[in-house]
C-alpha cells in the first residue's frame, strides 16, 4: 500500500485513512484472517468536531446505539470474544451485541463522549472492512428480457452450438438463461431487510435524474455484436453482448454512473472502476457450474474462484457471430433484484424497480 496515500474510507460523511500497520489488529471468530487500520483522534475528527455525532446522554455517560447487520456480529466479537473485549479496554466503554442471528443494535456505553465516539469509530471500521468480504445477494440492473431480444438470444446459441460446439470449451451450460438476460450496473450486498429497504428508497431517489437525461420516455436502445473481457480469444471467460442507445447518446452509460455514484455514497455499493463496463453476459464460465453467478470481471469471496473456471476458444464464435444482431427494445426501468431468488418466469425477483416514464 501507498504510504503517502493510503486507502480512505467514507463512513457516514467521515474521512478515514486504511494503512498497512501491526499496532491494532482484530481477528474475527472464523478464522485467522485479519484487517489492519490504524487512526488516531485527529484523523477520526478531521471533518467534523468530535461532538457532531449525537448521542444519548445518560445518568452514568454517553450511549450510542449503531443498526448493525446479525451476521457482522462475529467481527465486532472476534476470536472467543478478543475484539471486542479488546475495544473495550482501550477506549474504557461497555460494547453489548445482540445474540448471534438476532437483528438489533450495538450499543455503546461509557463515562466520557469521546470514549464512546472512539470505540463507534472502531466497530464501523470493522464494520466497513468486514463488509466488503461478504457475498453479493442483490445487484442494480437493466432488464433485457424483451421477447425480441429473448428470440435472437436462443437463435444465437442455437447458432453457435451448431457451428462452435467442436471448440474447446464450448457447451450448452455456458450460455446465459434468456430470462435472466440483463445488464449489470453494480452489486450490493445487503445483510438485511433494513438494507434492502433502504437501498430501494436510494434508488427511488434516482428516478428525478433519470427523468432529466431521458425526458421522461423510454431509452430506445439496440444490442448488436459480441465482445470478450480478456486479452487472448482463445481463453475466453466471459463473452458479452454491446448494448447502446439507437442515437448514439451517451445516456444510458451516464444514468449508469450516476447511479453507482449515488449508491457507492450511501455506502452500500463499492465503487471498482471510474465507468460501469455496461455489458449483457451471453456466455460465461461460471455457470458451468454455478447458474445463478454474476460477473463482475474477477474473483470475488463467496464465489466460485476464476482459477477453477474452463475456459472457452471463442475465435470462431467471433468470426461467425461478432456481428450479431440481437435486436431493438425500449429501455424503461432500473430495478435491484435478489441473486438466487427467481419468479415463476425464471427472471430474478425484483426488490424494487423505478421507470423513466
Amino acid at each position: 500500500m501507498e504510504v503517502l496515500r493510503p486507502a480512505l474510507i467514507n463512513i457516514n460523511g467521515r474521512i478515514y485513512r486504511k494503512n498497512t500497520t501491526k499496532d491494532q489488529t482484530y481477528q474475527y471468530e472464523d478464522d485467522d484472517e485479519e484487517e489492519d487500520f490504524s487512526y488516531s483522534a485527529s484523523a477520526e475528527c478531521a471533518d467534523e468536531p468530535c461532538d457532531a455525532i449525537p448521542m444519548e446522554q445518560t445518568e452514568k455517560g454517553y450511549r450510542y446505539a449503531i443498526d448493525v447487520p446479525s451476521v457482522l456480529y462475529k467481527y465486532i466479537i472476534g476470536k472467543k470474544g478478543e475484539t471486542r473485549k479488546r475495544l473495550e479496554s482501550e477506549t474504557k466503554t461497555s460494547i453489548n451485541i445482540p445474540k448471534q442471528g438476532v437483528e438489533g443494535q450495538i450499543v455503546i456505553t461509557g463515562q466520557q463522549r469521546a470514549a464512546v465516539t472512539s470505540a463507534l469509530t472502531r466497530v464501523e471500521l470493522l464494520i466497513e472492512s468486514f463488509r466488503r468480504k461478504q457475498p453479493f445477494t442483490h445487484f442494480l440492473s437493466f432488464a433485457l428480457n424483451d421477447s425480441e431480444i429473448q428470440d435472437h438470444f436462443l437463435k444465437f446459441k442455437e447458432g453457435v452450438l451448431g457451428q462452435c460446439a467442436q471448440d474447446s470449451g464450448i457447451e450448452s451450460s455456458i450460455f446465459q438463461n434468456p430470462a435472466k438476460l440483463h445488464l449489470t450496473i453494480g452489486t450490493l450486498a445487503l445483510l438485511n431487510d433494513m438494507e434492502v429497504t433502504r437501498a430501494c428508497e436510494l434508488l427511488q431517489q434516482c428516478q428525478g435524474f433519470i427523468k432529466d437525461i431521458t425526458g421522461g420516455k423510454p431509452l430506445p436502445l439496440e444490442v448488436v455484436g459480441i465482445e470478450y473481457m480478456n486479452d487472448d480469444p482463445s481463453m475466453v471467460d466471459v463473452l458479452y453482448a454491446k448494448v447502446q442507445p439507437k442515437d448514439r447518446s451517451d445516456k444510458l452509460q451516464v444514468i449508469a454512473d450516476k447511479l453507482v455514484e449515488h449508491f457507492v455514497a450511501s455506502g452500500l455499493m463499492t465503487k471498482e472502476w471510474d465507468r460501469v463496463k455496461l455489458h449483457a453476459t451471453v456466455m460465461n464460465t461460471l455457470f458451468r457450474k454455478d447458474p445463478s453467478a454474476e460477473d463482475k470481471g474477477g474473483p470475488v469471496p463467496g464465489r466460485q474462484n476464476v482459477r477453477d473456471r474452463e475456459s472457452f476458444d471463442a475465435q470462431n464464435v467471433l468470426k461467425k457471430f461478432g456481428n450479431y444482431y440481437f435486436g431493438e427494445f425500449d429501455l424503461n426501468s432500473v430495478q435491484i433484484s435478489q441473486r438466487y431468488s427467481t419468479d415463476c418466469t425464471g427472471y430474478y425477483t425484483s426488490s424494487g424497480s423505478i421507470t423513466f416514464s
